[in-house]
């Protein structure tokens, strides 16, 4: 009995050590696992810094060539409103100089009629 009892226990231990022994493989392959992770996710921040790094002097280069294309704007508008009143003028000026030649023509027509 004290033999079958002790085999028992051999077979209860037998299990037993082999269910650690498997937990430990099952916890060295997650750790396996887990230094992969950290080793992709350090590996994906060097990444996102290089991005960000990226991305903050492309935001700087497109700020500063908005402000450039502004000021290109506001000097093409003030120029086109500065050629419009020089049309304006060029064009009242024209008016005055007909005006005049056409007095100038009655004049000499009367001065000849009168003569």
């Amino acid at each position: 009995m004290m033999t079958q009892q002790g085999a028992v226990l051999q077979g209860y231990n037998n299990e037993l050590v082999k269910c650690v022994e498997d937990l430990c493989m099952q916890r060295e392959e997650l750790n396996k696992q887990i230094q992969k992770a950290e080793v992709e996710k350090n590996k994906l921040q060097h990444e996102i810094r290089i991005l960000s790094e990226q991305l903050e002097c492309v935001c700087e280069n497109l700020a500063q060539k908005t402000a450039s294309r502004n000021e290109l704007d506001k000097i093409l508008a003030e120029t086109e409103t500065a050629y419009m009143k020089i049309l304006d003028s060029s064009r009242m000026l024209l008016n005055v100089l007909k005006k005049e030649v056409g007095n100038l023509n009655k004049a000499a027509e009367l001065k000849s009629n009168v003569t």
